[in-house]
């Protein structure tokens, strides 16, 4: 197996974040390998999400359908194989909601680009909440975001 440099996926999941948040094509697509392929929990339309391309549509879709922006609040990548897990925050200006959760990445070692993502969601999406997150988890006392970075 080839040495994991945990820095680089690091920096690469960051830059993906990035690139959800300014709906930026090229840059999403650059995350990825093509076959790249986006999981979700239950309840989404068109899921999985298959290749680059479609993964990069989708989140552009929702910045500008949903006034999507999305904050991550921890990465954790793996010393010794070639995967990640992250927190984020999904926050969707347009309809006053977020949600919160969890993803698993799996890297491709020849490239180093994300070749697979795994969500996961904290709670069932409830659309009669305006946050989606876990029961009595102290989220300001932990440092997390409270509000998206562009609200």
């Amino acid at each position: 197996m080839a040495a994991v440099d945990q820095a680089r996926y690091a920096a690469l999941i960051r830059r993906y974040f990035d690139a959800c948040n300014e709906a930026d094509y090229d840059k999403l697509v650059s995350c990825f390998t093509p076959d790249a392929v986006h999981y979700f929990p239950q309840g989404l339309p068109e899921i999985p999400w298959r290749t680059a391309d479609t993964i990069a549509r989708k989140w552009i879709w929702c910045v500008e359908n949903l006034g999507s922006q999305w904050t991550t609040e921890k990465i954790l990548v793996s010393h010794d194989s070639h995967e990640a897990v992250i927190e984020w925050t999904h926050w969707k200006g347009k309809l006053g909601t977020a949600l919160r959760g969890d993803e698993w990445y799996v890297f491709d070692e020849q490239s180093g680009l994300i070749r697979e993502i795994r969500a996961y969601y904290a709670s069932p999406a409830d659309k009669d909440v305006a946050i989606n997150e876990l029961v009595d988890f102290d989220y300001a006392g932990r440092g997390y975001h409270l509000k998206a970075a562009t609200a």
